[in-house]
């Protein structure tokens, strides 16, 4: 794992003991730090498998893509997203890529045989429209911004309602065991967040629902949850005036009525 760029994004480089072969997930930025990383192991990379396409995510895609040969599976629906991220980021060193895309795209369900691991995609949208989680080897689960350690990601850009199940519905219906790296800070398990995660304990009715009164961004709401963030902030749920919800930036958040 490297942690990588000005939001601290974790760049995973996988292979089986002793072998070869391998995937990179998610090159967020330093091209040359994980480069450099492929080359004094001796690496082949067979893929580069992306969760979904937000700046912090895709940052090296393309120069590690044209420096190991490696071609690019991306979300299906955010395949556009990343076409367009190509087409105006200067790549220092590496040459324009206006007409450079993914080879590959993936939607959920599929199961990839790379580098000597079964890799299963499961779709888990919420905090981007076409994010993808990888359970590698039915051991691994690579959750991005889905789900991390203690916390959740933020519902702005997509759905609460997708979050909400893919956590939910979807990741925690895993066995207990199943080891989880997310796209930022530290490692975790399934088990772990169900049973410390206050995201999910407030969705499994084991802890209360706040009530306090506050804005987001100048809308009125109310703060169902304000808790520890990843990189040291905060996180609000909260709901709005017509009864839906969303997951924000504690910073977004003016406790106390709108006046």
């Amino acid at each position: 794992m490297f942690t990588v760029g000005p939001v601290a994004e974790n760049t995973f480089i996988a292979r089986r003991d002793g072998a070869d072969r391998a995937v990179v997930f998610d090159p967020g930025d330093e091209a040359d730090r994980i480069l450099g990383a492929i080359d004094e192991l001796g690496l082949t990379v067979e893929a580069i498998l992306l969760t979904h396409t937000h700046f912090d995510h895709v940052g090296a895609v393309a120069p590690v893509a044209k420096a190991t040969g490696a071609e690019v599976w991306v979300p299906e629906i955010e395949k556009p997203v990343l076409a367009d991220i190509m087409s105006f980021v200067p790549w220092p060193g590496f040459g324009p890529y206006e007409s450079w895309e993914a080879e590959h795209t993936l939607a959920g369900g599929e199961r990839l045989e790379l580098a000597g691991f079964e890799i299963d995609v499961i779709f888990t949208p919420g905090h981007s429209p076409g994010h993808l989680s990888f359970l590698v080897n039915g051991t691994d689960c690579f959750t991005a911004d889905v789900l991390f350690h203690g916390t959740v990601g933020g519902t702005m850009r997509d759905s609460y309602e997708s979050l909400h199940h893919s956590i939910m519905d979807v990741l925690m219906k895993l066995p207990p065991e199943i080891r989880v790296h997310p796209g930022h800070t530290d490692p975790t398990t399934i088990g772990a967040e169900w049973d410390e995660n206050v995201f999910v304990r407030l969705w499994r009715g084991v802890d209360p629902v706040g009530a306090e009164p506050c804005t987001v961004n100048d809308r009125a709401a109310t703060l169902e949850l304000f808790a520890p963030d990843y990189d040291g902030g905060h996180k609000g749920l909260v709901r709005w005036e017509d009864g839906s919800h969303d997951v924000v930036p504690g910073s977004r958040v003016v406790k106390g009525a709108l006046r």
